[in-house]
Protein backbone atom coordinates (compact mmCIF):
# COMPACT_ATOMS: atom_id res chain seq x y z
CA UNK A 1 0.00 0.00 0.00
CA UNK A 2 1.41 3.50 -0.60
CA UNK A 3 0.41 6.43 0.71
CA UNK A 4 -0.82 7.93 -3.37
CA UNK A 5 -3.39 4.97 -2.73
CA UNK A 6 -5.19 6.30 0.43
CA UNK A 7 -4.48 10.11 0.20
CA UNK A 8 -7.97 10.63 -1.57
CA UNK A 9 -10.29 8.27 0.49
CA UNK A 10 -12.61 9.80 2.84
CA UNK A 11 -12.37 9.59 6.75
CA UNK A 12 -14.87 7.24 6.70
CA UNK A 13 -12.91 4.76 4.80
CA UNK A 14 -10.19 5.76 6.35
CA UNK A 15 -10.78 4.88 9.78
CA UNK A 16 -12.55 1.31 8.68
CA UNK A 17 -8.82 0.76 6.47
CA UNK A 18 -7.74 1.59 10.27
CA UNK A 19 -9.56 -0.67 12.13
CA UNK A 20 -9.12 -3.48 9.74
CA UNK A 21 -5.20 -2.79 9.76
CA UNK A 22 -5.30 -2.74 13.12
CA UNK A 23 -7.14 -6.57 13.72
CA UNK A 24 -4.41 -7.44 10.85
CA UNK A 25 -1.51 -6.46 13.49
CA UNK A 26 -3.25 -8.40 16.74
CA UNK A 27 -3.97 -11.81 14.64
CA UNK A 28 0.14 -11.35 13.03
CA UNK A 29 0.99 -11.00 16.88
CA UNK A 30 -0.95 -13.45 18.37
CA UNK A 31 0.62 -15.98 15.55
CA UNK A 32 4.08 -14.56 16.26
CA UNK A 33 3.47 -15.40 19.95
CA UNK A 34 2.36 -18.97 19.25
CA UNK A 35 5.02 -19.65 16.72
CA UNK A 36 2.79 -19.66 13.63
CA UNK A 37 3.82 -16.47 11.75
CA UNK A 38 6.65 -17.65 9.14
CA UNK A 39 7.52 -14.06 7.15
CA UNK A 40 8.00 -11.77 10.08
CA UNK A 41 8.27 -9.13 7.99
CA UNK A 42 4.48 -9.11 7.78
CA UNK A 43 4.41 -6.82 11.16
CA UNK A 44 6.49 -4.48 9.68
CA UNK A 45 4.52 -4.17 6.93
CA UNK A 46 1.58 -3.50 8.61
CA UNK A 47 2.43 -0.77 11.32
CA UNK A 48 3.94 1.02 8.27
CA UNK A 49 0.65 0.70 6.55
CA UNK A 50 -1.15 1.88 10.34
CA UNK A 51 1.42 4.78 10.15
CA UNK A 52 0.04 5.90 6.66
CA UNK A 53 -3.08 5.14 7.20
CA UNK A 54 -3.12 7.77 10.49
CA UNK A 55 -0.89 10.49 8.48
CA UNK A 56 -3.60 10.45 5.47
CA UNK A 57 -6.74 11.06 8.63
CA UNK A 58 -4.33 13.72 10.00
CA UNK A 59 -4.25 15.66 6.79
CA UNK A 60 -7.69 14.99 5.82
CA UNK A 61 -8.68 16.97 9.77
CA UNK A 62 -6.40 19.64 8.54
CA UNK A 63 -8.62 20.37 5.31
Amino acid sequence: MTYSDIKDKSLNELNELLKEKKVLLFELKAKLKTMQLTNTSELNVAKKDIAKIQTAITAVKAK
